[in-house]
Protein backbone atom coordinates (compact mmCIF):
# COMPACT_ATOMS: atom_id res chain seq x y z
CA UNK A 1 0.00 0.00 0.00
CA UNK A 2 0.84 3.40 -0.99
CA UNK A 3 1.62 5.78 2.22
CA UNK A 4 2.08 9.16 2.70
CA UNK A 5 2.17 11.11 6.22
CA UNK A 6 2.32 15.25 5.12
CA UNK A 7 4.05 17.46 7.28
CA UNK A 8 4.78 20.54 7.10
CA UNK A 9 7.90 19.74 5.48
CA UNK A 10 6.51 17.48 2.88
CA UNK A 11 4.08 19.50 2.19
CA UNK A 12 6.16 21.42 -0.69
CA UNK A 13 7.10 18.23 -1.76
CA UNK A 14 3.90 16.88 -2.72
CA UNK A 15 3.30 19.69 -5.25
CA UNK A 16 5.10 17.73 -7.52
CA UNK A 17 1.72 15.44 -7.93
CA UNK A 18 0.79 17.30 -10.46
CA UNK A 19 3.28 19.29 -11.51
CA UNK A 20 6.04 17.78 -13.48
CA UNK A 21 5.87 14.81 -11.39
CA UNK A 22 3.10 11.89 -10.28
CA UNK A 23 -0.44 12.93 -10.72
CA UNK A 24 -3.03 11.90 -8.83
CA UNK A 25 -4.31 9.89 -11.12
CA UNK A 26 -0.97 8.03 -11.48
CA UNK A 27 -1.21 7.02 -7.76
CA UNK A 28 -4.43 5.68 -8.25
CA UNK A 29 -3.32 3.86 -11.16
CA UNK A 30 -0.06 2.32 -8.93
CA UNK A 31 -2.87 1.48 -6.39
CA UNK A 32 -5.11 -0.47 -8.34
CA UNK A 33 -2.15 -2.27 -10.16
CA UNK A 34 -1.77 -4.43 -6.69
CA UNK A 35 -3.07 -7.30 -6.02
CA UNK A 36 -4.59 -6.90 -2.97
CA UNK A 37 -7.27 -3.82 -2.78
CA UNK A 38 -5.72 -0.39 -0.75
CA UNK A 39 -8.21 2.06 1.03
CA UNK A 40 -5.82 4.59 0.76
CA UNK A 41 -6.53 8.14 2.41
CA UNK A 42 -9.73 9.56 3.12
CA UNK A 43 -11.91 12.49 4.57
CA UNK A 44 -14.62 12.78 7.06
CA UNK A 45 -16.08 16.36 6.83
CA UNK A 46 -18.18 16.92 9.48
CA UNK A 47 -20.69 19.93 8.85
CA UNK A 48 -22.57 21.79 11.84
CA UNK A 49 -25.27 23.45 9.58
CA UNK A 50 -26.16 26.89 11.36
CA UNK A 51 -23.04 28.32 12.23
CA UNK A 52 -22.11 27.07 15.76
CA UNK A 53 -20.86 29.70 18.22
CA UNK A 54 -17.43 29.48 18.34
CA UNK A 55 -16.79 31.49 21.66
CA UNK A 56 -19.23 29.08 23.49
CA UNK A 57 -17.21 26.02 21.81
CA UNK A 58 -13.79 26.24 20.96
CA UNK A 59 -12.74 29.82 21.90
CA UNK A 60 -14.10 30.98 25.05
CA UNK A 61 -13.28 34.59 26.20
CA UNK A 62 -13.23 34.16 30.36
CA UNK A 63 -12.30 38.18 30.51
CA UNK A 64 -14.57 39.47 27.99
CA UNK A 65 -17.72 41.18 28.98
CA UNK A 66 -20.41 39.18 30.14
CA UNK A 67 -22.56 40.11 27.26
CA UNK A 68 -19.46 38.54 25.79
CA UNK A 69 -18.52 36.21 27.26
CA UNK A 70 -21.91 34.12 27.82
CA UNK A 71 -22.80 31.32 30.49
CA UNK A 72 -20.38 28.66 29.67
CA UNK A 73 -16.98 28.56 31.50
CA UNK A 74 -13.60 27.74 30.00
CA UNK A 75 -11.93 24.22 31.09
CA UNK A 76 -8.21 22.76 30.80
CA UNK A 77 -7.69 20.00 28.77
CA UNK A 78 -4.34 17.44 28.04
CA UNK A 79 -2.65 20.23 26.06
CA UNK A 80 -1.06 22.48 27.78
CA UNK A 81 -2.71 26.21 27.13
CA UNK A 82 -5.34 24.90 25.91
CA UNK A 83 -9.04 25.61 27.19
CA UNK A 84 -12.12 25.42 25.92
CA UNK A 85 -15.33 24.94 26.97
CA UNK A 86 -17.02 23.22 30.03
CA UNK A 87 -20.02 21.61 27.52
CA UNK A 88 -17.02 19.81 25.62
CA UNK A 89 -15.24 17.62 28.58
CA UNK A 90 -14.65 14.52 26.46
CA UNK A 91 -13.00 17.11 24.19
CA UNK A 92 -10.81 17.49 26.99
CA UNK A 93 -9.37 14.44 27.30
CA UNK A 94 -8.17 13.84 23.71
CA UNK A 95 -7.15 17.80 22.64
CA UNK A 96 -4.00 15.79 21.58
CA UNK A 97 -5.97 14.29 18.96
CA UNK A 98 -6.85 17.83 17.02
CA UNK A 99 -5.58 20.91 16.30
CA UNK A 100 -8.23 23.91 16.82
CA UNK A 101 -7.75 26.70 14.10
CA UNK A 102 -9.23 29.86 15.76
CA UNK A 103 -8.33 32.31 13.40
CA UNK A 104 -10.96 31.13 10.07
CA UNK A 105 -12.49 34.02 8.45
CA UNK A 106 -15.98 32.84 6.28
CA UNK A 107 -17.44 35.05 2.76
CA UNK A 108 -20.91 34.50 3.66
CA UNK A 109 -23.53 35.50 6.13
CA UNK A 110 -26.25 32.95 4.83
CA UNK A 111 -26.81 29.33 5.52
CA UNK A 112 -25.07 27.95 2.58
CA UNK A 113 -22.86 25.16 1.98
CA UNK A 114 -20.39 26.06 -0.99
CA UNK A 115 -17.43 27.80 0.59
CA UNK A 116 -17.07 24.98 2.90
CA UNK A 117 -17.30 22.11 -0.11
CA UNK A 118 -15.50 23.86 -2.69
CA UNK A 119 -13.74 27.63 -1.30
CA UNK A 120 -16.29 29.73 -3.35
CA UNK A 121 -19.72 30.91 -3.18
CA UNK A 122 -20.29 31.68 -7.02
CA UNK A 123 -19.02 29.92 -9.96
CA UNK A 124 -20.48 26.07 -10.46
CA UNK A 125 -17.07 24.74 -8.42
CA UNK A 126 -16.96 21.12 -8.02
CA UNK A 127 -17.06 19.99 -4.29
CA UNK A 128 -13.84 18.25 -2.85
CA UNK A 129 -15.68 14.93 -3.51
CA UNK A 130 -17.05 15.30 -6.68
CA UNK A 131 -13.74 16.20 -7.17
CA UNK A 132 -11.62 13.00 -6.52
CA UNK A 133 -14.63 11.39 -7.84
CA UNK A 134 -13.93 12.90 -11.14
CA UNK A 135 -10.02 11.72 -10.53
CA UNK A 136 -10.39 8.09 -9.82
CA UNK A 137 -12.59 7.82 -13.15
CA UNK A 138 -10.03 10.12 -15.04
CA UNK A 139 -7.33 6.82 -13.12
CA UNK A 140 -9.56 4.18 -14.46
CA UNK A 141 -10.83 3.66 -10.67
CA UNK A 142 -13.55 0.97 -10.26
CA UNK A 143 -15.14 0.07 -7.02
CA UNK A 144 -18.30 -1.37 -5.07
CA UNK A 145 -18.53 1.82 -3.15
CA UNK A 146 -19.09 5.23 -4.34
CA UNK A 147 -16.33 7.56 -4.20
CA UNK A 148 -18.32 10.11 -2.47
CA UNK A 149 -21.22 10.19 -0.09
CA UNK A 150 -22.86 12.43 2.25
CA UNK A 151 -25.03 11.23 5.22
CA UNK A 152 -27.43 14.12 6.51
CA UNK A 153 -30.31 16.39 4.63
CA UNK A 154 -29.97 17.06 1.02
CA UNK A 155 -29.80 21.04 1.28
CA UNK A 156 -26.36 20.81 2.22
CA UNK A 157 -24.69 18.54 0.28
CA UNK A 158 -21.70 19.71 -2.01
CA UNK A 159 -22.42 19.72 -5.60
CA UNK A 160 -20.81 18.31 -8.63
CA UNK A 161 -20.36 21.82 -10.04
CA UNK A 162 -19.04 21.93 -13.98
CA UNK A 163 -18.42 18.45 -13.57
CA UNK A 164 -21.82 17.12 -14.17
CA UNK A 165 -24.41 14.38 -12.65
CA UNK A 166 -21.80 11.68 -13.11
CA UNK A 167 -19.50 13.16 -10.20
CA UNK A 168 -22.62 14.00 -7.58
CA UNK A 169 -22.64 12.39 -4.02
CA UNK A 170 -24.24 9.10 -3.39
CA UNK A 171 -26.83 10.50 -0.92
CA UNK A 172 -27.44 7.43 1.64
CA UNK A 173 -30.87 6.53 2.81
CA UNK A 174 -33.35 3.45 1.93
CA UNK A 175 -31.60 2.74 -0.81
CA UNK A 176 -28.30 1.68 0.86
CA UNK A 177 -30.85 -1.78 2.12
CA UNK A 178 -31.48 -2.50 -1.48
CA UNK A 179 -27.89 -1.77 -2.65
CA UNK A 180 -26.71 -5.96 -2.75
CA UNK A 181 -27.54 -7.80 -5.67
CA UNK A 182 -30.98 -10.05 -6.08
CA UNK A 183 -30.39 -13.76 -4.99
CA UNK A 184 -31.87 -14.29 -8.12
CA UNK A 185 -29.70 -12.85 -10.44
CA UNK A 186 -26.04 -14.25 -11.17
CA UNK A 187 -23.28 -12.53 -11.56
CA UNK A 188 -23.42 -13.72 -15.60
CA UNK A 189 -26.89 -12.60 -16.11
CA UNK A 190 -25.53 -8.96 -14.73
CA UNK A 191 -22.36 -9.00 -17.33
CA UNK A 192 -24.71 -9.55 -20.43
CA UNK A 193 -27.61 -6.53 -18.81
CA UNK A 194 -24.28 -4.23 -18.68
CA UNK A 195 -23.18 -5.31 -22.33
CA UNK A 196 -26.96 -4.81 -23.56
CA UNK A 197 -27.25 -1.28 -21.61
CA UNK A 198 -23.47 -0.68 -23.16
CA UNK A 199 -24.62 -0.85 -26.73
CA UNK A 200 -27.77 1.38 -25.75
CA UNK A 201 -25.75 3.98 -24.05
CA UNK A 202 -23.50 4.45 -27.11
CA UNK A 203 -26.24 5.08 -29.30
CA UNK A 204 -27.78 7.48 -26.71
CA UNK A 205 -24.50 9.51 -25.99
CA UNK A 206 -25.05 11.70 -29.43
CA UNK A 207 -28.06 12.78 -28.30
CA UNK A 208 -26.68 14.26 -25.20
CA UNK A 209 -27.32 17.41 -24.00
CA UNK A 210 -24.49 20.10 -23.13
CA UNK A 211 -24.61 19.83 -18.73
CA UNK A 212 -23.34 15.94 -20.14
CA UNK A 213 -26.80 14.61 -17.64
CA UNK A 214 -26.90 11.14 -20.12
CA UNK A 215 -23.53 10.74 -19.39
CA UNK A 216 -23.92 11.15 -15.72
CA UNK A 217 -26.99 8.46 -15.93
CA UNK A 218 -24.70 6.33 -17.34
CA UNK A 219 -22.43 6.41 -14.99
CA UNK A 220 -24.96 5.94 -12.00
CA UNK A 221 -25.37 2.78 -14.02
CA UNK A 222 -21.83 1.26 -14.14
CA UNK A 223 -22.16 2.88 -10.50
CA UNK A 224 -25.08 0.58 -9.72
CA UNK A 225 -23.49 -2.61 -11.21
CA UNK A 226 -20.35 -2.10 -9.30
CA UNK A 227 -22.17 -2.17 -5.91
CA UNK A 228 -24.25 -4.74 -7.18
CA UNK A 229 -21.97 -7.37 -7.73
CA UNK A 230 -20.90 -7.50 -3.93
CA UNK A 231 -22.55 -6.80 -0.57
CA UNK A 232 -19.53 -4.81 0.35
CA UNK A 233 -21.74 -1.36 -0.29
CA UNK A 234 -24.69 -2.51 1.82
CA UNK A 235 -22.56 -3.84 4.86
CA UNK A 236 -20.55 -0.62 4.77
CA UNK A 237 -23.81 1.21 5.76
CA UNK A 238 -25.27 -1.15 8.01
CA UNK A 239 -23.79 0.26 11.28
CA UNK A 240 -26.14 -3.22 13.25
CA UNK A 241 -22.85 -5.10 12.12
CA UNK A 242 -20.86 -2.83 14.54
CA UNK A 243 -20.78 -4.83 18.59
CA UNK A 244 -22.99 -3.74 20.52
CA UNK A 245 -20.11 -1.51 22.97
CA UNK A 246 -19.44 0.26 19.65
CA UNK A 247 -22.43 1.40 19.09
CA UNK A 248 -23.11 2.34 22.49
CA UNK A 249 -19.88 4.70 22.45
CA UNK A 250 -21.43 6.59 19.58
CA UNK A 251 -24.70 7.10 21.21
CA UNK A 252 -27.53 8.52 19.16
CA UNK A 253 -24.14 10.11 16.64
CA UNK A 254 -24.80 7.25 14.02
CA UNK A 255 -23.69 9.36 11.26
CA UNK A 256 -20.68 9.49 12.45
CA UNK A 257 -20.18 5.90 13.11
CA UNK A 258 -21.79 5.43 9.69
CA UNK A 259 -18.81 7.65 8.36
CA UNK A 260 -16.34 5.63 10.13
CA UNK A 261 -17.70 2.20 8.47
CA UNK A 262 -17.31 3.88 4.80
CA UNK A 263 -13.71 5.47 4.90
CA UNK A 264 -12.76 1.88 6.90
CA UNK A 265 -14.49 0.17 3.84
CA UNK A 266 -12.60 2.23 1.21
CA UNK A 267 -14.78 5.84 0.58
CA UNK A 268 -12.35 8.23 -0.02
CA UNK A 269 -14.74 11.57 1.02
CA UNK A 270 -17.53 11.16 2.97
CA UNK A 271 -19.30 14.45 4.29
CA UNK A 272 -21.90 14.38 7.12
CA UNK A 273 -24.28 16.92 8.45
CA UNK A 274 -25.58 15.58 11.93
CA UNK A 275 -28.77 15.81 13.20
CA UNK A 276 -29.13 17.11 16.95
CA UNK A 277 -31.16 14.81 18.58
CA UNK A 278 -33.43 16.62 21.59
CA UNK A 279 -33.27 20.36 20.87
CA UNK A 280 -35.65 22.44 22.27
CA UNK A 281 -38.73 23.73 19.51
CA UNK A 282 -37.43 27.02 20.40
CA UNK A 283 -34.01 26.47 18.97
CA UNK A 284 -33.99 27.21 15.46
CA UNK A 285 -32.23 24.37 13.12
CA UNK A 286 -29.16 22.69 13.43
CA UNK A 287 -26.85 24.87 15.15
CA UNK A 288 -28.75 28.39 14.10
CA UNK A 289 -28.92 29.54 17.24
CA UNK A 290 -30.55 33.16 17.32
CA UNK A 291 -32.85 32.50 20.13
CA UNK A 292 -31.60 31.04 23.80
CA UNK A 293 -28.11 29.77 22.54
CA UNK A 294 -27.03 28.75 26.27
CA UNK A 295 -30.14 26.52 26.18
CA UNK A 296 -30.02 25.04 22.98
CA UNK A 297 -26.50 24.85 23.09
CA UNK A 298 -26.76 22.46 26.75
CA UNK A 299 -29.44 20.24 24.82
CA UNK A 300 -27.33 19.45 22.19
CA UNK A 301 -23.43 19.74 23.18
CA UNK A 302 -23.35 16.25 25.22
CA UNK A 303 -24.24 14.23 22.22
CA UNK A 304 -21.84 16.34 19.94
CA UNK A 305 -19.15 15.86 22.54
CA UNK A 306 -19.69 12.35 22.82
CA UNK A 307 -20.21 11.90 19.21
CA UNK A 308 -16.84 13.23 17.98
CA UNK A 309 -15.00 11.89 21.52
CA UNK A 310 -16.31 8.69 19.72
CA UNK A 311 -15.18 8.73 16.42
CA UNK A 312 -11.73 10.50 16.70
CA UNK A 313 -10.69 7.77 19.48
CA UNK A 314 -12.10 4.58 17.61
CA UNK A 315 -10.11 6.18 14.52
CA UNK A 316 -7.00 5.95 16.64
CA UNK A 317 -7.82 2.55 17.85
CA UNK A 318 -8.04 0.80 14.42
CA UNK A 319 -4.96 2.69 13.24
CA UNK A 320 -7.07 4.56 10.60
CA UNK A 321 -5.84 7.95 12.37
CA UNK A 322 -2.56 8.81 10.08
CA UNK A 323 -4.87 8.49 6.86
CA UNK A 324 -8.52 9.62 7.65
CA UNK A 325 -8.40 13.25 8.34
CA UNK A 326 -11.20 14.76 10.30
CA UNK A 327 -12.50 18.32 9.40
CA UNK A 328 -15.55 19.87 11.91
CA UNK A 329 -16.91 23.21 10.65
CA UNK A 330 -19.61 25.24 9.78
CA UNK A 331 -20.29 28.05 7.32
CA UNK A 332 -19.52 30.72 10.15
CA UNK A 333 -19.12 31.58 13.75
CA UNK A 334 -21.78 33.72 15.70
CA UNK A 335 -21.91 37.20 17.14
CA UNK A 336 -19.51 37.68 20.22
CA UNK A 337 -22.14 40.06 21.61
CA UNK A 338 -25.08 38.32 22.92
CA UNK A 339 -28.47 39.49 21.74
CA UNK A 340 -27.91 41.52 19.42
CA UNK A 341 -30.71 40.40 17.02
CA UNK A 342 -33.88 42.30 17.54
CA UNK A 343 -36.80 40.66 19.47
CA UNK A 344 -34.54 37.52 20.30
CA UNK A 345 -33.75 36.34 23.75
CA UNK A 346 -29.81 35.61 25.12
CA UNK A 347 -29.29 34.33 21.07
CA UNK A 348 -26.24 35.39 19.35
CA UNK A 349 -26.34 36.25 15.27
CA UNK A 350 -24.56 35.59 12.33
CA UNK A 351 -21.06 36.30 12.18
CA UNK A 352 -18.27 35.15 9.26
CA UNK A 353 -15.88 37.73 10.63
CA UNK A 354 -14.59 34.61 12.65
CA UNK A 355 -15.11 31.00 13.44
CA UNK A 356 -13.52 27.94 14.14
CA UNK A 357 -12.08 24.30 11.89
CA UNK A 358 -11.16 21.31 13.81
CA UNK A 359 -8.73 19.10 12.24
CA UNK A 360 -8.12 15.92 12.97
CA UNK A 361 -5.89 12.88 12.01
CA UNK A 362 -4.54 12.47 8.60
CA UNK A 363 -0.89 12.64 9.75
CA UNK A 364 -1.58 15.98 10.57
CA UNK A 365 0.49 17.98 13.42
CA UNK A 366 -2.74 18.35 16.33
CA UNK A 367 -2.49 18.71 19.66
CA UNK A 368 -2.28 22.21 19.32
CA UNK A 369 -4.17 25.63 18.63
CA UNK A 370 -3.76 27.68 15.28
CA UNK A 371 -4.19 31.16 15.48
CA UNK A 372 -6.41 33.67 18.02
CA UNK A 373 -9.40 36.05 18.27
CA UNK A 374 -9.00 39.25 19.74
CA UNK A 375 -10.24 39.66 23.53
CA UNK A 376 -13.72 39.83 22.77
CA UNK A 377 -13.60 37.07 19.93
CA UNK A 378 -14.88 39.47 17.00
CA UNK A 379 -12.09 38.38 14.64
CA UNK A 380 -8.71 37.17 14.10
CA UNK A 381 -5.36 38.75 15.32
CA UNK A 382 -3.06 38.85 12.83
CA UNK A 383 -3.29 36.45 9.59
CA UNK A 384 -6.81 34.48 8.86
CA UNK A 385 -7.25 31.47 6.96
CA UNK A 386 -10.38 30.51 5.03
CA UNK A 387 -12.38 28.20 3.73
CA UNK A 388 -9.71 27.75 0.98
CA UNK A 389 -6.65 26.74 3.06
CA UNK A 390 -8.77 24.14 4.66
CA UNK A 391 -9.51 22.53 1.80
CA UNK A 392 -6.53 23.01 0.38
CA UNK A 393 -4.73 20.83 3.76
CA UNK A 394 -7.52 18.27 3.11
CA UNK A 395 -6.09 18.15 -0.50
CA UNK A 396 -2.87 17.86 0.41
CA UNK A 397 -3.50 14.34 2.91
CA UNK A 398 -5.58 13.12 -0.41
CA UNK A 399 -2.67 13.49 -1.87
CA UNK A 400 -3.96 16.04 -4.06
CA UNK A 401 -2.18 19.52 -5.69
CA UNK A 402 -4.83 22.02 -5.01
CA UNK A 403 -3.48 23.99 -7.98
CA UNK A 404 -4.63 21.00 -10.11
CA UNK A 405 -6.65 22.07 -12.79
CA UNK A 406 -9.83 20.58 -14.57
CA UNK A 407 -11.92 22.01 -17.27
CA UNK A 408 -15.39 23.25 -17.07
CA UNK A 409 -18.27 23.23 -19.71
CA UNK A 410 -16.15 25.75 -22.24
CA UNK A 411 -13.20 24.04 -22.06
CA UNK A 412 -11.33 26.25 -19.72
CA UNK A 413 -9.31 24.83 -17.50
CA UNK A 414 -9.69 25.84 -13.52
CA UNK A 415 -7.53 25.31 -10.41
CA UNK A 416 -9.12 23.15 -7.49
CA UNK A 417 -8.47 26.43 -5.68
CA UNK A 418 -7.89 30.12 -6.08
CA UNK A 419 -5.58 30.17 -2.85
CA UNK A 420 -3.86 26.38 -2.57
CA UNK A 421 -1.88 27.30 0.90
CA UNK A 422 -2.66 24.68 3.37
CA UNK A 423 -2.49 25.52 7.32
CA UNK A 424 1.26 25.49 7.55
CA UNK A 425 1.20 24.91 11.50
CA UNK A 426 -0.59 21.40 10.55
Amino acid sequence: MLTFHPTRRNFIATGTLAVGGLTFADVLRARAAQDRPTRGKAVIMVYLNGGPSHIDMYDPKPEAPEEYRGEFKPIRTNVNGMHISEMLPLHAKIADKFAIVRNMKFQQEGHTAPELYTGALKGNRPSIGSIVSRLRTDAGIHSPLPPYVYIGDANHVGGPGFLGKAHEAYIHGERAVSLGRSKSVTLEQLGERRTLLKAFDETRRTLDDPKGSRAGMDAFTAQAFEMMTTDVARDAFDISKEPLAVRERYGKGVEYLMARRLVEAGVPVVSITPQNHGMASKCNGQWDHHDHVFECLRAILPQYDKSVHALLTDLHDRGLSNDVVVCIWGEMGRTPRVGTQKGTTAGRDHWPQSGFAILAGGGLEVGQVVGATNARGERPVGEHYTPQNVLATLYRVLEIDPQTTLNDHTGRPVYLLDDPRPIKEV
